[in-house]
């Protein structure tokens, strides 16, 4: 299991789509989201070369202590990681979001 349980994920999961996948970088945005996806799916939704190759080397350093984490079954560590993200990085305001603003807030992440 790669996550505590399924609030650990779904807090994951968030972080990724809220604060690193910017709709403002398509490709990036859409490899992003796939990695959400596949952090919730029995199969492999994304692999780790397409992240390399679509994904800023800043995001990667980001998910990369994610990953080891993850590997290690460091449920603290991963919600130490969870908190330090919440804390450092803002919620990306993308195009979404400013053409939508506060209807987000009812959405079940």
């Amino acid at each position: 299991m790669w996550f505590r349980d399924h609030v650990q994920a779904s807090r994951v999961g968030t972080i990724i789509l809220e604060r690193l996948a910017d709709d403002r970088v398509q490709e990036e945005c859409r490899y992003l989201s796939r990695l959400r996806w596949h952090l919730f799916m029995g199969y492999q939704e994304v692999s780790y070369d397409d992240l390399q190759q679509h994904v800023s080397q800043t995001k990667m350093r980001i998910l990369d202590n994610l990953f080891a984490l993850i590997v290690d079954s460091d449920y603290d560590g991963i919600d130490q990681w969870s908190a330090q993200c919440e804390q450092a990085l803002p919620i990306i305001m993308d195009r979404w979001r400013e053409q939508n603003p506060g209807e987000d807030e009812g959405l079940i992440h």
